[in-house]
């Protein structure tokens, strides 16, 4: 699977003036958060290239804060305070939201069609959905409505996630019957899509929910790196160019990663489909 990764995402940061102490408050933090041990002053100097010394006044200052939890046998755990923020971004946070407020943004994909979606079982449920009037002829994607996972862009997505075995439980019953001659009818099928899907970064709706229309999608991801939601942008199969589909896709893939970002996912170890 493909690191998922903010585009010019250095470059920004690169020109931000970061204050050196929060930068590296920060950096403690994530080190502390992503270990599967609890570190020891020594373990995040020498992991994060910090002097002890302020190595010790930082983890000092995050523990009278209640950021920090210095353990009795003088490693470092998370401490409760966290909480309070990862509550509040959840109240805040609003994937639709979000969404809505990159299309006027987002000027690439003339035409095209954008939807988002949640996983509901063996289906995908619209929640948002932005239809050109060149798809629309075709299939009017509107909210609340709901297609099987198996033949849309977002929900090749979503199962990308899953292993092949989790996705064998699903369809213990069968695929759904099929909404074109192009949807997928067997499993085996299905898994090798998904592969596909893991290997190049974003799924394909080749003609599988309506004929003539060509979805592409990504996967967007919480905090637990986990997806949430899948955007899609549709179009017209027969009159998309080669550098046209690139565009799109270079397209979708930001989106989703954008929405990752707002979701709170860590991008630096996120991996997409």
């Amino acid at each position: 699977m493909r690191k998922l990764s903010e585009p010019d995402a250095e470059t920004t940061r690169s020109e931000s003036k970061l204050v050196p102490a929060v930068e590296r408050a920060t950096r403690i933090l994530d080190h502390v958060a992503r270990t599967k041990t609890y570190p020891s002053l020594s373990d995040l100097s020498r992991e994060l290239g910090i002097a002890k010394s302020s190595v010790h006044t930082l983890c000092r200052t995050l523990v009278e804060l209640d950021l920090l939890i210095r353990r009795s046998d003088q490693t470092y755990q998370l401490g409760p305070h966290l909480m309070r923020w990862s509550n509040a971004f959840g109240q805040q946070s609003d994937v639709a939201t979000e969404f809505a407020s990159l299309w006027d943004k987002e000027t690439g994909m003339p035409g095209a069609t954008i939807t988002l979606t949640v996983l509901d079982g063996g289906e995908v449920v619209y929640i948002a959905a932005r239809n050109s009037e060149v798809s629309h002829s075709l299939i009017d994607f509107r909210a609340g409505m709901r297609l099987p996972a198996a033949f849309t862009a977002t929900g090749k997505s979503f199962l990308s996630f899953l292993s092949d075995f989790e996705v064998k439980r699903l369809y213990a019953s069968g695929l759904p019957q099929p909404r074109t001659p192009h949807s997928v009818q067997s499993i085996e099928d299905l898994l090798k899509q998904l592969h596909d899907t893991r290997q190049r970064g974003y799924s394909i709706d080749n003609q599988e929910v309506a004929e003539g229309i060509i979805c592409f999608g990504a996967s967007v991801l919480d905090s637990r790196n986990m997806p949430i939601a899948g955007v899609a942008v549709s179009l017209l199969a027969e009159e998309a160019s080669q550098r046209e589909r690139d565009e799109i896709i270079a397209n979708i893939r930001r989106i989703a990663t954008r929405l990752s970002a707002r979701m709170g996912a860590d991008l630096d170890r996120a991996r997409l489909p």
